[in-house]
Parts: C-alpha cells; structure tokens; sequence
C-alpha cells in the first residue's frame, strides 16, 4: 500500500489518503531454454532414411548444473535392403545457451567420426518447431551443412528431420524419426 499526500486548497491541511497499489515485480527474465525445453525426458519412436527403417531411442536431461542439455541417441537399423549389414548408429549431444549471441548451440559427436555444430535458426511462431542449422562440420568434406529439425506434436511427441547438403546444393533428407515419450 502507498500513502499519497493531496493538497486540496493552498494554506489548508494535506489529507493522507491511503490507495492501493500492485507491487512491483522484478522483471521476468526470458527463459533460453524455452524453445527445446519440450525435448526433456526420455524418448522411443521409429526412424528411416538412407539407412533404411529402425527403431531410436533418445534422452535430453540437464546436466553440469542445469547449465547444458545433454543428448544421448541410438538408432538401430536392423539388417535390410538398403542396408544389407544393419547398422547401429549412436550420437552424444550437448546444447548449450551462448549468452553473448543469445542463441542456443548444439554440438553432435557421432559414432562415424563426424561432430555437428549447429547454431538455433529459427523457431516457429507458435514455438512447436525449432531449427538448428550448422555452423561447422567436422571430418568430413569442406562444404557439407546439416540440418536439423524438431517439430512437437504434444506433450509426448515430436518429430525430427535430419537433412544434409553437399556443396552447392539444397538440403536433403537424410532420415527422420517420430517419437513418443517413453513410458516409465
């Protein structure tokens, strides 16, 4: 409550009224992990692509203090047309907030020797798609872009679009999976 002095006439007695007022709050600071905060938890859903079909699962936790998204990914590809010898594929991921350019970072460390730098591109007005794009490709040819898509369904599903470019050209798919959030 504030207390607030009026004059009425000049020479006459100030009168305190007393008025009521919304505190002050501090200013909310926006959450920068927002946009991926819907990926938390545990994950299982199905893949396909240049791989072939096969089944993933997934996990995104906070980890070092809540100051990193940690990734953990493997699909497995069972032995198939397109890939004769099967194949299980894993990756380890952190994302990180970059406070100085106000963007969320993702680096990807993938089985085969190549690790994904991506930087946040877009997020979709409505907040259920999020795309990181990279920045550098390590171990493999000058040139490569990768992309990364996550489109949220609900509260327990989403999607992801994996595509890849070679120099000069546009993205392709390379694979895509649909998850369901794993039942405990």
């Amino acid at each position: 409550m504030h207390f607030r002095l009026l004059s009425v006439l000049p020479g006459l007695a100030c009168a305190a009224i007393l008025t009521a007022a919304e505190p002050v709050q501090p200013a909310q600071k926006p959450d920068p992990w927002e946009p991926v905060r819907f990926l938390l938890g545990k994950w299982e859903g199905e893949s396909e692509g240049q791989p072939g079909k096969g089944k993933s699962v997934r996990e995104y936790a906070f980890v070092l203090n809540n100051k990193f998204i940690e990734v953990r990914n493997q699909s497995t590809y069972p032995p198939q047309e397109k890939n004769p010898k099967g194949e299980v594929h894993q990756d380890r991921g952190m994302i990180s907030h970059d406070r100085a350019a106000k963007k969320l970072v993702f680096r990807q460390f993938h089985t085969e020797g190549f690790v994904n730098h991506y930087v946040l591109g877009s997020v979709s007005e409505d907040g259920n798609t999020v795309v990181f794009i990279s920045a550098a490709i390590e171990n493999i040819p000058a040139g490569f872009r990768a992309r990364e898509t996550y489109t949220r369904i609900g509260d327990n599903e989403f999607t992801e679009l994996f595509e890849i470019a070679e120099p000069g050209k546009e993205f392709e798919k390379y694979s895509g999976a649909h998850f369901f959030r794993a039942k405990p």
